[in-house]
């Protein structure tokens, strides 16, 4: 499988080079649908504005269902690019965007990705989401030759059931401190993203004083994600400094295909 890559630039320069403009990613759990559907969902998305498609999230989807969901995926975009090139006011770079790994640990990796957030769960006080799943997991991606996209996770309040099964002290919204303390951290180590998570179906979101905090460090691109659901809080979030916004409920609680056109739009309309 040839994952759909950008022939003049790395999967992390991509995921990096924001350029001052916040993108949205769509989340999808390959335990929540048949790989089929998840590859509708996520053409669906790309059409409606999203720039990059995250795989993952169920901490206990085993490897073979990873693997189908993002196979299907690459298939259902190489579909529409190569439509795109037989049209003439067809944009097949449109459709060139990465397949990311979100994986819950060291089993749900596919080599039909195009990378994968490598990360650290940098608030857990388990060494299994500090280095072990890490450690168990580098040489699979060695092997499958996907991109590391390395990346330092803070789980914050209320934290969900990633900060339940993270073992996550969780970053409390008054945390401004803190969270600069992780930013620095994560400068230091030489990661090139920070993820500031909610928690999957968070009631509320990360708050933008934290974000405000985090951005201050300077080397890092900011992703957000969890309790965004409607474009009033996708801004709040880009304002506050986000590069990238993920959804992932959002697409897991839409009615149809129309009803998920319609509100990825009307989150990447607003950013």
């Amino acid at each position: 499988m040839v994952g759909m890559r950008r022939d003049d630039e790395s999967i992390l320069a991509y995921v990096t080079n924001t350029k001052g403009v916040t993108r949205h990613v769509t989340l999808i759990d390959p335990d929540k649908q048949s790989p089929q559907t998840a590859a509708d969902r996520a053409c669906v998305a790309i059409e409606s504005g999203s720039s990059m498609i995250f795989v993952g999230g169920s901490t206990d989807t085993p490897d073979e269902i990873v693997h189908a969901t993002c196979v299907a995926i690459q298939e259902g975009l190489e579909l529409r690019a190569f439509a795109a090139s037989q049209s003439p006011d067809g944009d097949e770079d449109r459709w060139k965007v990465p397949v990311v790994l979100f994986p819950g640990g060291s089993h749900a990796l596919s080599p039909a990705a195009d990378a994968i957030t490598f990360m650290m769960l940098m608030n857990s006080t388990d060494r299994r989401f500090l280095v072990g799943e890490q450690v168990r997991g580098a040489p699979y991606i060695d092997k499958f030759d996907i991109d590391a996209l390395p990346t330092g996770y803070i789980v914050c309040h209320p934290g969900g059931k990633v900060g339940e099964v993270g073992s996550a002290d969780l970053i409390m919204e008054d945390d401004i401190d803190l969270v600069k303390a992780y930013s620095l951290t994560a400068a230091m180590y030489g990661f090139k993203l920070l993820y500031l998570e909610a928690g999957s179906g968070a009631d509320k979101q990360v708050s933008p004083d934290l974000i405000k905090s985090a951005k201050t460090t300077e080397g890092l691109t900011m992703i957000v994600g969890g309790g965004i659901r409607t474009p009033e809080q996708a801004k709040i979030a880009a304002d506050a400094g986000a590069d990238w916004i993920v959804t992932g409920t959002l697409t897991e609680d839409a009615t149809d295909l129309t009803d998920l056109a319609n509100k990825i739009s009307a989150i990447t309309t607003v950013l």
